[in-house]
């Protein structure tokens, strides 16, 4: 996640507390959307940008985890992330987003 996502992740969060904000990833891998997931609730583990050391300890799910996929129009999904889920290992992206959550989060919607 670059610094200025987590710039403005950290200002929203500010804004409308950490119990109102949710963040939607849609990287490719596994590994980066749990580096992205584990950022945005434990603090960015590389120590790099502004949450280095802040837990916001935010929900945090993937685009192709059915509690978000559930509540999108189906065919605006499948015309944006239709193609993305056929050629991506989807079980370990949700996988390792599941786990960050579980164990970092504070605010599972």
């Amino acid at each position: 996640m670059d610094l200025e996502i987590q710039q403005r992740v950290k200002d929203l969060t500010e804004k409308y507390g950490a119990e109102n904000v949710i963040v939607i990833l849609g990287g490719a891998e596994a590994e980066s959307a749990g580096l992205s997931a584990e950022t945005v609730c434990a603090g960015d583990p590389t120590f790099a940008g502004p949450l280095a050391g802040i837990a916001l300890g935010l929900g945090v799910y993937h685009i192709i985890e059915p509690e978000i996929k559930d509540e999108c129009d189906a065919a605006v999904y499948d015309e944006q992330c239709g193609m993305m889920e056929m050629v991506l290992d989807v079980d370990a992206i949700r996988e390792e987003v599941k786990t960050v959550r579980d164990e970092f989060s504070q605010y599972n919607k």
